[in-house]
Order: C-alpha cells, then sequence, then structure tokens
C-alpha cells in the first residue's frame, strides 16, 4: 500500500487591534511595539506558594490603534524591552481595578516579531485608562 501525505498551504495571520478589544476576552493574536517596561516588585508572605520568585513587569504596548498595558511574566520580562517589535498569540484581557490589562498565559504565546513593523503606535488611545464597571442585570 501506497501513503499519501497532504500539505495544507498556512493561511497568513491576521492580527485583532488594540482598540478592538473587551474586558473578559481571549484568543487575541496581536502584534504590538513595546513602549516601556517597569520591573514589579512583589511582596510575598514568607512561606508562600512554591515554585521560587515571579518575575514581573507592567508594560505599555502597543499598535497603530492604541496602546494597553501588558503585564509579563517570567521569561516575558526579557522579551519585552523598548523599542522590541513582539507577537502576541491567544492573549486573554484580565481587569484589574476596573482596568485591562493584556496577558499571554500558557496557552499562548508571546515572542520577537518574525516580520518587521511598520506601524506608528498610537499613543493618545489607552484602552488600559478606560474603566469598567461590572453590573448585574436581575431578569
Amino acid at each position: 500500500s501506497i501513503g499519501c501525505v497532504l500539505f495544507r498551504q498556512r493561511a497568513a495571520m491576521t492580527f485583532d487591534k488594540v482598540e478592538e478589544l473587551r474586558p473578559g476576552t481571549y484568543g487575541h493574536n496581536l502584534q504590538l511595539r513595546v513602549l516601556s517596561a517597569k520591573p514589579v516588585v512583589l511582596h510575598r508572605p514568607q512561606g508562600g506558594r512554591a515554585g521560587g520568585n515571579m518575575r514581573i513587569a507592567e508594560c505599555i504596548v502597543g499598535d497603530d490603534t492604541g496602546v494597553v498595558v501588558f503585564t509579563a511574566r517570567n521569561e516575558q520580562v526579557d522579551i519585552m524591552k523598548p523599542g522590541a517589535v513582539v507577537e502576541a498569540r491567544k492573549a486573554r484581557v484580565d481587569m484589574y481595578k476596573g482596568s485591562m490589562r493584556l496577558a499571554v498565559d500558557k496557552w499562548g504565546t508571546l515572542k520577537a516579531a518574525e516580520s518587521p513593523a511598520d506601524f506608528k503606535v498610537k499613543e493618545d488611545n489607552n484602552v488600559s485608562l478606560v474603566e469598567f464597571e461590572l453590573i448585574t442585570v436581575m431578569q
């Protein structure tokens, strides 16, 4: 018997835009330029969770539609250098004190962009500055 292998052509990656991000959503693919990265000091209680210290940085990232705060964790901190262009795959939007924060967890990937970015970041549209309030609707 003769085996047959079929190859499917990979579709070009399409990227979401920062201005499209909404609270509690996930599965976003974005190409972002890192504008700033600020390490966050964690105060862990003694006898805290096993696994050692966690590194966290709050980064301002954006595209041609706006900017958002990105929470980088552990090895992601090393990638998020000001001026770098990164690709976030399967990113999610978390809420922190009523504002949006973009993050990539174990289900997604964050890496240096494969192709150079040809966009200018729209810094005057910070979607993390928009405050959201959870409203419970009773039926």
